[in-house]
């Protein structure tokens, strides 16, 4: 029997995470801080092996539940948007944003190294996240990865991998 590709598509009740989270859309306009429930959706694709399986299913779902609870109920600034400065002071950052100084707590909040929160920004961080690790990829014989955020019905960013890009 030829080898031959399959995609498993992990998206279990478990795999959200609640957030705060504010868009900025140019030097002088943004969103009012609110949050949404995201669900995730994490396909990965690989080779079926000798006994009809292409790997534990279990593995990646932890590792995506993992990625999910470490943005459960926090607050998410990105680091890396021109228009955003983020300053620590005693136990606050507070977030430069035109003429606005918004602060929140440290311990609130997750620091994320993208240009903005936006579904499109997210599901390229769980990308990013799952394929940090080359050998386990190797070892699972993983071809791709593709991460659907949603933020609410009809409303989704999905980013992808794939070994041969």
């Amino acid at each position: 029997m030829s080898p031959r590709l399959v995609t498993i598509h992990l998206h279990n009740d478990y795999l959200k995470f609640s957030a705060g989270h504010f868009t900025i859309f140019s030097a002088t306009h943004r969103e009012p801080v609110h949050g949404h429930t995201y669900q995730a959706r994490i396909d990965i694709t690989n080779y079926v092996a000798e006994l009809g399986l292409s790997y534990d299913y279990r593995h990646y779902k932890a590792k995506a539940r993992a990625l999910c609870q470490q943005l459960n109920l926090y607050t998410l600034l990105p680091t890396q948007n021109p228009y955003l400065r983020i300053e620590k002071v005693d136990n606050y950052y507070h977030a430069h944003f035109d003429q606005e100084i918004l602060k929140f707590l440290i311990k609130d909040v997750v620091l994320l190294p993208l240009a903005n929160i936006t579904l499109e920004e997210l599901s390229h961080w769980f990308v990013q996240q799952l394929i940090v690790d080359q050998q386990e990829l190797t070892q699972h014989q993983v071809q791709a990865i593709r991460v659907t955020i949603a933020s609410g019905p009809g409303q989704s960013g999905t980013s992808q991998w794939s070994k041969n890009q």
